[in-house]
């Protein structure tokens, strides 16, 4: 497997400032899904999270937030915005590293360039650790990025059908599938929003 699955790369990319990801405010396609008010606060976790703005703003709309990363920046970054009001449960590990205290415990997973930044031959263990994580008829949220073909990674290609038969295989329903007006305009047709919800 590659240096992906060291946090000690990750830990590089952000020292050099290489962390285009990062687009340094809360995911405009997650800020609009807030505003619908579909989903009522419960216990969400962001993996791979990395400065924290979505758990951040998940947090300020009333969810109990769990956010993990293993790079030392990332973690250092999201306790330094640490709100009193609006708490963020921060872990520094590795997502597969999570305790089985954690199992069965979240309403919600939120998914974004996670997946895309892990090693493609980790992704059937990925998609069990997101079942083991998240409790019966609970959602799984994935906007997925990058979806047009591009060599090597990371970021590796996302394929939403990839997604979509990983979840469905393991009794979860898709909800709701496509692509977001909201999205930011570099990546206009390059993401897709997935939501998918575990069985009983």
């Amino acid at each position: 497997m590659s240096d992906v699955n060291s946090p000690d790369f990750w830990q590089s990319i952000y020292e050099n400032h290489d962390n285009g990801w990062d687009l340094g405010a809360p995911t405009p396609v997650f800020e609009n899904l807030l505003s619908t008010g579909r989903f009522a606060p419960g216990k969400m976790i962001v993996l791979g999270a990395g400065h924290g703005h979505d758990a951040r703003s998940f947090a300020r709309a009333g969810f109990d937030m769990t956010a993990v990363d293993f790079a030392q920046q990332a973690v250092e970054a999201m306790r330094l915005r640490d709100e009193p009001d609006t708490p963020v449960e921060i872990v520094q590990t590795d997502i597969f590293a999570l305790p089985e205290s954690y199992d069965g415990k979240f309403d919600f997973l939120l998914e974004y360039t996670c997946f895309c930044a892990i090693d493609p031959l980790r992704h059937e263990e990925y998609a069990d650790l997101v079942e083991r994580l998240l409790k019966p008829e609970a959602h799984y949220i994935a906007l997925a990025f990058p979806i047009e073909d591009r060599p090597g990674g990371p970021p590796y290609t996302v394929s939403p059908d990839e997604l979509e038969a990983l979840f469905t295989t393991r009794g979860f329903d898709i909800f709701e599938r496509g692509v977001s007006p909201h999205t930011i305009n570099p990546r206009r047709g390059r993401e897709e929003l997935l939501i998918f919800r575990k069985g009983k």
